[in-house]
């Protein structure tokens, strides 16, 4: 141990501790040729020394040889051997090499170009959307924002010509649910589907099941689970979802009913179910008019729907944003000519008729002869507009008006009404009718068999004879052809052949070929009302037009209507044609008396007492529709009451009736006079006050005093 070891400490008290190794430090560069230049290695590192820690203030320090000095007496400086050549440099350690990294200022510009070019795409893009196209993204933003919903106008009413309602609109909802809410995740029980099912299908008449399979639709966010749902229902469905939800809240069961929502809208009905439903129509599933007057009269009665515009935020309408409002305006309401009283007696007695006789069809026809408004059109079988589901599609129509069919001998009141006018013969002209007639290449005969009669014009009509007809026809003209032409003009002038001028949806005008179109068997048979086809509304006018001294009312359905301010416009004056003179209507009239009132007569089964009835009856050969050949027969029965003043006119026609009697008056008769009498007291029409003329029917051959002329 050397004496530095056991040497005491900085103040002679002990040993003196051991010096620290001296560790390297880098040596600073020197000037010159050693100072390292930017391309050249820089200098290892150098060893660090270490300083000595000097004596304290006051006190007495070591020398190095173990002896302690004096405090402020200067450290000898010890010798050091000088010599002449340069001491080695002491050798550095080698360490890692440090990397050199690369130029800063490069890479500055790039990141500064970078940010340059992105900061200049937002710009561009910025000045796109707030300059170049801000009114296009305001635009599409208004959109998103603002919602515009239709205001459906509430459509027309529809009433009878005393204001009853026949058809109206009333407020409706669609029941709609949202499957999801339905999922036991959202309603907290597995079996919501079926429990809200359960609650619901009594409600909406629905089925349970069906209704549980939509509410359970996988992916499926809108279910519609019924349809034109009443008022009442949806306030019975919104109790039972407000009950149960303060159920839920309360800890006492799942809201099974929170996905069930209502789409309000407005519903269509008719309040008298069947009721004239063949002359009002019904409307489709868009409450647009698909058949009858709902269909005529569609753009009157559907109004001018409106808009709402309002703002929304998720879905719902943001009340303080206010919202713009075009009102919808209301449809027309339309008041029809038919009596809601006469229409249902009409349609209980073709009805009734039409089951009895088990025919295919029937319609009855009433009708006002002085105004050519129509009272009644009933058909049967007929529907019922508020339940089209159950509806057979043959009936969805107007018979009435859409049916074709040869009249038979109703048709003879035309004809006759030609020969009295033209003054070819009179009531009381003789005209002998044998059992058969060959004309042509037919031989006719007339619906009895019967001998050699011998009848005047009015015993012709009377008995309704075919033959009788055909012979007293012939004399409208010297030749046939002449005599074809002669009643063809009458018959256009009676409305045969030509749409009534009602405007009635489907409405057929018949068929009636000119007459040199009319073949052999056409010349004879169109005279008795065969070979041509009209409607019933048609027959109906011609009987009207006598009714009312020779004068043609165009028929009319509508009796005024009344605009959304609630002014009442009166239908335009309906359009007049003189057929045949007023001393023709009148004697006419007198004949159509005896095939009622004579006992010889085929129309007794229409007498009603107190009232003096003009009328005729018919039973035609029919076209069958499906196989284009006669198959069956068309009964009818037409006439006006009370004779001397006519006020009402009614005509019938049963289509095919194969169970019982098929001639018009025992089938038809029966019904024109319920009718006729329903129709005369509901309008308070007083008896008649004379009685009725008694023409004669037939004439005695063996008679010499009798000066007539004389027809075959």
């Amino acid at each position: 141990m050397t004496p530095r070891d056991d040497a005491d400490g900085p103040h002679g008290d002990g040993p003196r501790r051991p010096q620290a190794r001296r560790t390297a430090r880098p040596a600073a560069p020197r000037p010159g040729a050693d100072a390292a230049g930017p391309d050249q290695p820089q200098p290892g590192p150098r060893a660090a020394r270490v300083p000595r820690p000097g004596p304290s203030a006051g006190s007495g320090s070591s020398d190095g040889s173990g002896r302690s000095r004096a405090a402020g007496t200067p450290r000898p400086r010890r010798s050091r051997p000088v010599s002449r050549t340069p001491a080695p440099r002491p050798s550095r350690p080698r360490g890692p090499r440090a990397v050199r990294l690369g130029a800063a200022r490069p890479r500055l510009r790039l990141v500064g170009v970078v940010l340059t070019l992105v900061m200049a795409v937002f710009v561009v893009r910025l000045l796109q959307v707030q300059a170049v196209d801000a009114s296009a993204y305001a635009a599409k933003a208004a959109v998103n924002r603002w919602v515009t919903h239709e205001v459906t106008a509430d459509r027309g009413t529809i009433t009878d010509r005393s204001g009853v309602d026949l058809a109206t609109t009333v407020d409706a909802f669609d029941i709609t649910a949202d499957p999801y809410l339905f999922t036991p995740a959202q309603a907290k029980v597995r079996d919501a589907p079926q429990q809200a099912a359960q609650l619901l299908a009594p409600i909406v008449g629905g089925d349970a099941t069906k209704i549980a399979r939509q509410l359970a639709t996988p992916g499926s966010r809108y279910q519609i689970v019924a349809q034109q749902q009443s008022p009442q229902a949806w306030n019975q469905i919104q109790d039972l979802k407000s009950t149960l939800a303060a159920k839920a809240a309360a800890g006492q069961g799942a809201d099974v009913l929170a996905g069930i929502f209502d789409v309000p809208h407005s519903k269509r009905v008719y309040p008298a179910g069947d009721l004239a439903a063949g002359v009002i129509g019904f409307v489709n599933s868009d409450g647009q008019g698909a058949g009858g007057l709902e269909s005529m009269l569609d753009k009157e009665l559907a109004g001018q729907n409106g808009k709402i515009r309002y703002a929304q935020s998720d879905g719902r309408q943001v009340p303080t944003a206010g919202s713009q409002e075009q009102p919808a305006v209301p449809g027309t309401d339309v008041q029809l000519t038919l009596d809601r009283d006469i229409q249902w007696a009409a349609q209980s007695a073709i009805t009734k008729q039409v089951q009895k006789s088990q025919a295919d069809r029937g319609y009855v026809v009433v009708q006002d002869p002085r105004t050519g408004q129509v009272l009644a059109m009933a058909d049967a079988p007929g529907f019922n507009a508020n339940d089209l589901s159950h509806a057979d599609p043959d009936a969805l129509g107007n018979a009435a008006m859409q049916d074709a069919y040869e009249p038979g001998s109703v048709s003879k009141l035309m004809s006759m009404s030609a020969i009295i006018d033209t003054g070819s013969a009179t009531p009381t002209t003789r005209i002998t009718v044998p059992g058969t007639l060959p004309r042509a290449d037919r031989i006719f005969h007339d619906d009895v068999d019967h001998g050699t009669w011998y009848l005047t014009l009015n015993g012709v009509l009377a008995k309704s004879s075919n033959i009788g007809t055909i012979e007293a026809s012939g004399q409208l003209g010297k030749t046939q052809q002449q005599a074809n032409q002669v009643l063809y003009s009458y018959l256009r002038k009676f409305g045969i052949g030509q749409p009534t001028g009602v405007g009635f949806p489907g409405e057929t005008p018949g068929i009636l070929a000119k007459p040199q179109d009319w073949n052999a068997s056409q010349q004879y048979t169109i005279p008795f009302g065969q070979g041509l086809s009209l409607n019933a509304l048609q027959a109906t006018s011609v009987y009207s037009t006598i009714a009312n001294g020779g004068v043609r009312v165009e028929p009319s359905l509508i009796r005024g209507t009344t605009g959304p301010d609630g002014r009442f416009v009166p239908a335009a004056a309906p359009k007049k044609t003189r057929v045949v003179s007023t001393k023709t209507a009148s004697t006419v009239s007198q004949m159509l008396e005896s095939v009622v009132g004579s006992e010889q007569g085929t129309g007794i089964n229409a007498r009603i007492d107190g009232y003096r009835v003009a009328g005729k009856t018919g039973t035609a050969n029919r076209v069958d529709p499906a196989t284009g050949r006669y198959k069956g027969y068309t009964s009818s029965f037409m006439g006006f009451a009370p004779a001397d003043k006519p006020r009402v006119t009614i005509s019938c026609v049963i289509q095919n009736p194969t169970k019982g009697s098929y001639f018009g008056g025992d089938i038809c008769g029966p019904v024109f006079k319920q009718v006729m009498q329903f129709a005369l007291k509901s309008l308070g029409v007083a008896p008649s006050g004379s009685h009725a003329p008694q023409l004669p029917v037939t004439w005695d051959p063996s008679d010499p005093a009798t000066t007539d002329k004389k027809v075959g």
